[in-house]
This record gives C-alpha cells, structure tokens and sequence, in this order.
C-alpha cells in the first residue's frame, strides 16, 4: 500500500478567507498531496481569552468554502476537543487513525519563528513535515537559514512553498464588515452571504 500525501489547514477561520484556499491550493499542486484537511481550532491557546466567533459558525462557512474541491476534507476533531487544542495532540490522533500517511502541515513563515512556543514542539516537528509559506516582507535568506537549523536540529522535513501573496486576514475582514466596507473577493461568495445572513462581525 503506498504512502498517502495529506496535507492540514488549521486556524480560527474567522472567517475562513481566499488566502486560506489559495495557500491550501497551492500546497496540494506543489507538494502532490492527497487531499488537504480542514480543522478549525477550538480553544486555541494563543488567542486564550479573546472573543471567537461560535464553533458552529466557523465551521459552516469553513464547509461552505471547501466542499466544491473533492481535495479537501473538513474535521471537527478539535472543536470537540475539552479544554485547550493543542497541534501536537491533533497530529498525534491523526497519525493514530490514518496509518500508512505522511502529514503535512501548512503554516505561514510568521508562525514558524513562533515555533519554539508551541506545545512539545520538538516532538512536533518529528512527527509531521511542514510546508511554510514564504511572505514578501519577510528575508528569504533569513527564512531559508531558519528552515535549514530546524531540520538539522530536530531532523525534521519542512519545504518552503512559493505562492502568490494573498495579504488577506480575518481581522481585517471582520473590522471591514463592522464598518460595513465590502468583503467581495475576499471570501467565497457562499461565506459571504453566510455572514451576512447570521448577522455576523457587527459590534
């Protein structure tokens, strides 16, 4: 039986946005990945305390912008996790359930100089390959010399992806909204009108 090629996309999603898709799309060409899941946090322990929108809303609109791609798959594994979700404990399921599979985390290059912060993140990082997204305004050289330490400290596998600067965010989605500013093109069409049927992001 030959090895599966699954890829996760984590995050709040709130909202799930086009940079997320495009990244995810990305991803999947460049590395021949499988399929891609989709795992929108539950209680994550970097945004402890702050107001996130309900589980139930983040993962219609998650499932709403995914389901047209029969590449990729929506999990609620930590939204009905108890208490705080931590990667190293998700990854830890999955390799569990899905034998015979290399994962491939997504993230972007901000996130992997945070890496340090994250939970076991030593085991972390041998237990799953990482696929970083370049961002502009960041060094490359600088990226590459990180890329290079960490899989020589911790033999692990993370590939660099070159994608196209997507300089969207949820929180600048959610502020846009509140001051009722348009969100076309910035999200899919269905969770755009999601949104505006829940009434949601106004103060």
């Amino acid at each position: 039986m030959s090895t599966k090629k699954v890829g996760i996309m984590g995050g709040t999603f709130d909202p799930i946005h086009n940079g997320h898709l495009i990244l995810a799309e990305y991803s999947r060409m460049i590395l021949n990945l499988d399929k891609i899941f989709f795992i929108p946090t539950g209680k994550p322990p970097h945004k402890d305390g702050m107001n996130i929108t309900s589980d139930i809303h983040r993962y219609n609109m998650t499932l709403l912008a995914i389901n047209s791609n029969p590449y990729y798959y929506l999990s609620s594994i930590e939204i009905e996790r108890e208490g705080i979700t931590y990667t190293i404990d998700t990854i830890k399921y999955l390799k569990s359930r899905y034998k015979d599979t290399d994962f491939y985390f997504i993230l972007g290059s901000d996130s992997l100089y945070q890496i340090h912060k994250w939970k076991d993140h030593k085991e972390l990082l041998s237990l799953c390959n990482f696929i970083v997204a370049k961002r502009e305004d960041l060094d490359y050289k600088t990226l590459e010399y990180k890329v290079k330490e960490l899989n020589n400290n911790y033999e692990s596998n993370i590939y660099i992806l070159e994608s196209p600067l997507i300089d969207i965010s949820s929180s600048e989605i959610r502020n846009r909204i509140n001051k009722q500013l348009s969100i076309k093109y910035m999200v899919p069409n269905s969770v755009e009108i999601y949104i505006e049927k829940n009434k949601l992001y106004k103060e």
